[in-house]
């Protein structure tokens, strides 16, 4: 069915990690994001960091202007992010945890720890007409406090499991298990499940077989392998690796 089809947002991040290496304006993330809505992804994620080591104040707006597709602003959950947020009106706000001194983000939010000041936060974002997501582990815990605070989905944390798959570890199996109970319960919960972080073409197909999954975000791994393929056939195959998960002979 069509509305079964599991929705692939393509992150730009690192096009734009690409450009600041040399500064100036090349290669533009405006344009992979342009390349991307044309080779089939549903959404255009981008990470608007505090201190804006990739993406740039100016390229939220540029993407806002240019895209027909759904934009997800990543973002901490500071009062700087939320203004900004609240000035542009992205058809969804994903929530991370953010440290200066990581490379990339570490972990999931811990909405359990913080749930009073989190709702206060969510509240003006939703009431903007923002669909408000929050980077969680697959712990329970977290998945009940994100329905406490009224969030509307949950993006599953899998950067556990790609690299438990990358080191051929045993434990892969055990984390995807843990992945797809987590995503049984939110869905259960009335949450919209989401997952992404460091999935790549051999780890996809087993996060795209969960029923309740609704979106996949993935982007260093496609913006990695474009240098080889191109941004275009990169995606086209991610989308095919979707696609297979989802049909219904990969599920008799």
């Amino acid at each position: 069915m069509a509305d079964d089809r599991l929705r692939l947002g393509v992150n730009i991040d690192h096009v734009a990690t690409l450009r600041n290496a040399r500064g100036g304006s090349l290669p533009d993330p405006v344009r992979a994001a342009l390349l991307a809505q044309e080779a089939g992804a549903d959404g255009i994620t981008a990470h608007l960091r505090e201190d804006r080591r990739h993406i740039r104040d100016e390229d939220i707006a540029a993407l806002m202007e240019a895209l027909r597709l759904p934009l997800n602003f990543e973002m901490a959950a500071t009062e700087e992010m939320q203004q900004i947020a609240l000035r542009h009106r992205p058809h969804a706000v994903c929530l991370v945890p953010e440290r200066r001194e990581e490379r990339t983000t570490e972990g999931g939010l811990d909405v359990a720890a913080d749930e009073s000041r989190l709702a206060d936060f969510i509240a003006p974002l939703s009431e903007a007409g923002c669909r408000v997501s929050l980077f969680i582990a697959a712990d329970p815990a977290q998945i009940e406090a994100a329905v406490r605070v009224k969030a509307a989905v949950v993006e599953l944390h899998t950067g556990p499991y790609c690299d438990l798959v990358a080191r051929n570890d045993a434990g892969a199996k055990a984390e995807l298990d843990r992945l797809a109970r987590a995503a049984r319960l939110a869905h259960e919960s009335g949450l919209e499940v989401h997952a992404g972080h460091g999935l790549g073409y051999d780890t996809v197909q087993a996060l795209a077989g969960f029923p309740e999954l609704r979106e996949l975000n993935i982007g260093h791994f496609l913006i990695g392998e474009a240098v080889f393929r191109g941004l275009g056939p990169a995606i086209g195959e991610m989308r095919r690796l979707m696609d297979a998960a989802r049909a219904p002979e990969a599920h008799p």
